[in-house]
């Protein structure tokens, strides 16, 4: 005891007797790293003025007494450390956040603990990856009065009590992510009135049957194994605003709290969906809730009333075994501007919702806010027109790598042949008013016929992947003037089949990997920034629509073509202009001897084709010699066969 007195004197002493001498009354925060300095202790002689100390990827195993006393921050994660002296931190009386993450601290526990109960200042704590059990934790978080962040990442806990907290109740962030929790005894986190942040992703939780955390913003249970979410219907107002169920067991969708802030909702990759209908899992989900509440009388439709007050702008029901659309159910978020539905089981949507009751016509639902829906990868072939109708402020529609065919504007439909009927199993995309982004990439379309799109306000179309497509004339007449990025790669067309009118909007062209020769001659009035016509079969570009696009024209792919070196003057219109070719390394040009790099030509265009010239004034010379030869070779053999039959002429007289 009289040791630490004294050594506590004589810092102040030696603080004071600086302070004198050099007239120094406030120094800025000074910091000091060792990071990565592969140390095996603690350097001596620091700077006791430091406000930060990083010492983080050394091989520190035992950490004794620190004399820092306005050292705020202190990083030892990543070291060997198993062993802190009782009275390290004594002298730490300003230290707020100290980070200890991967380290050894499951040992000595008794010395450990002890060490940590002095600074009871401390404000974050990170003690990640420390191997630590449920009673270490305890330990660990004893007096800690004033903590409002604590990581406790990738330990052993499995259990957490609650008693976990009682010395820790500012607590705002609380992070216990990839342990092997089970069971959270009730009363862990209710205490917690400042709690806004709960992460205990990646654990063993198998369900929550009765949420109660009104002060939580923001709730991680991802990557557990929860089957439901249940939370008690009352009148307490609820601020969670994030909730993440994702990667999970959920058959049901979640009953949330009824008066609640949730605004971003992520059930990815669950089993929501799996039962046969939207209607029998709301049925299940209802009386499972009356069974764990113990309800006696079966009361109104619990989930859909909760939903119904839902202020949720974006959910992700993604990766999940939806066979049906649920209608009814998300048609109740009236703020839901983003739905993602990728990756599902849908093969066609059906409006399956209950009827009028007084006109005994199906209802007309509608999704008033909705603007972004995901529906890619679903095998999905047909969206009835109530569907397309309850979409009204749509903006971007995802289908891709679906079996959707388009159908033709309204009005040329009905000027079609039979074959072609507005009953048929096509999407009039027409209806889409709102209509700025679509994805039709890989849908197999047959047929995209004029004035598909009319009457849309389409910015962006991809038509990627639609590797047998034919395109009628006028396929994008009504959205020629709107269009700013258009892709058809790989879609098989030969010059001949890509008709494209004027697009005085466009911007980004993509229609690499097909057959073309030619760049439509249309492209001109088209303010371009971005052109992709890699793997093709060009041999040469129009010099003069390079030049006229080249105003507008930033960056351009070309590589996997057939150009000739010898008609190339659209290439130095592209170099002289800083045209960024960001594949001109792999893009190659042909003469008649091979072929040559476009890097290399560009070094030095004469040499290959003058090489060329050459050849063929040598090929000329050759052919000219080639037939005096044989002309006088004739003259000579005619002459000797007349000869020839003089002479037998004379000798018969």
């Amino acid at each position: 005891m009289v040791r630490h007195m004294f050594s506590h004197v004589l810092l102040l002493w030696s603080l004071s007797h600086d302070l004198c001498i050099t007239g120094l009354t406030y120094q800025e925060p000074e910091e000091r790293s060792w990071n990565n300095q592969n140390l095996f202790s603690v350097p001596e002689d620091l700077d006791v003025r430091l406000r930060r100390l990083d010492l983080s990827n050394n091989f520190i195993r035992q950490l004794h007494t620190l004399a820092l006393p306005y050292l705020e921050q202190l990083d030892l994660s990543s070291n060997q450390l198993d062993l802190i002296s009782e009275g390290a931190f004594e002298n730490l009386a300003r230290l707020e956040e100290l980070n200890l993450s991967r380290n050894a601290l499951n040992n000595n526990l008794g010395s450990n603990s002890k060490a940590f109960r002095s600074i009871s200042r401390l404000r974050s704590l990170d003690v990640s990856m420390n191997g630590l059990s449920d009673d270490a934790v305890e330990l660990y978080l004893r007096n800690k009065p004033s903590l409002d962040q604590l990581k406790m990442t990738g330990n052993a806990l499995t259990r957490l009590s609650h008693s976990l907290f009682r010395e820790s109740k500012g607590l705002k962030s609380i992070t216990i992510e990839d342990n092997l929790i089970s069971v959270i005894e009730q009363g862990t986190f209710e205490p917690l009135n400042q709690l806004e942040e709960l992460n205990l992703a990646k654990n063993n939780l198998a369900q929550i049957c009765d949420f109660k955390l009104p002060q939580v913003k923001y709730l991680n249970l991802s990557m557990n194994s929860v089957e439901f979410f249940v939370t008690r219907e009352d009148h307490q107002l609820y601020r969670l605003e994030i909730l993440d169920l994702s990667h999970n067991k959920l058959i049901y969708f979640p009953i949330v709290p009824k008066l609640n802030s949730l605004r971003y909702l992520y059930l990815h990759s669950n089993m929501v969906g799996a039962l046969k209908s939207e209607a029998t899992m709301v049925t299940e989900v209802n009386a499972l809730y009356n069974g764990i509440m113990k309800e006696r009388t079966v009361r109104k439709n619990n989930l859909h009333s909760n939903w119904r007050l839902m202020p949720l702008v974006y959910i992700d029901l993604s990766y999940n075994h939806f066979r049906s659309f649920p209608l009814e159910t998300l048609s109740l978020l009236s703020s839901l501007e983003t739905l993602n539905f990728s990756y599902n089981c849908l093969r066609n949507i059906v409006w399956d919702v209950r009827n009028d009751s007084e006109s005994g016509y199906p209802r007309q639902l509608f999704f008033s806010s909705l603007k972004h829906l995901d529906l890619q990868s679903n095998g999905l072939e047909y969206m009835p027109p109530l569907f397309l109708k309850a979409l009204t402020q749509i903006e971007t529609l995802n289908l891709q790598e679906n079996a959707v065919q388009p159908c033709a504007s309204v009005d040329d439909v009905q000027s079609l042949t039979p074959r072609i009927h507005p009953n048929t199993s096509c999407v009039p995309f027409g209806e889409l008013r709102t209509l700025k982004h679509l994805n039709l990439k890989e849908n197999n379309i047959k047929m995209l016929q004029a004035n598909t799109f009319q009457t849309t306000s389409l910015l962006s179309l991809n038509l990627a992947g639609n590797s047998h497509m034919l395109m009628q004339d006028g396929a994008l007449d009504g959205v020629q003037n709107t269009l700013e990025s258009l892709i058809l790669s790989d879609i098989n067309i030969t010059g001949s089949d890509l008709s494209l009118p004027c697009m005085p909007a466009l911007t980004h062209l993509n229609i690499s990997n097909n057959r073309l020769q030619l760049i439509p001659s249309s492209l001109s009035c088209a303010p371009l920034r971005e052109l992709d016509i890699s793997d093709n079969h060009f041999k040469s570009l129009n010099h003069s629509l390079i030049f006229a696009l080249s105003q507008h024209l930033n960056l351009m792919y070309i590589s996997r073509n057939d150009f000739n070196c010898c008609d190339s003057k659209w290439l130095t219109v592209l170099h002289e202009l800083n045209i960024t070719l960001p594949d001109l390394n792999d893009t190659v040009c042909f003469t008649s001897d091979g072929n040559i790099r476009m890097t290399e030509y560009l070094r030095n265009p004469a040499v290959p084709c003058l090489f060329h010239k050459k050849a063929q004034e040598v090929h000329f010379g050759q052919m000219i010699v080639i037939v005096l030869f044989v002309t006088v070779l004739l003259t000579v053999l005619i002459v000797f066969t007349r000869k020839v039959c003089c002479t037998q002429a004379s000798f018969i007289v």
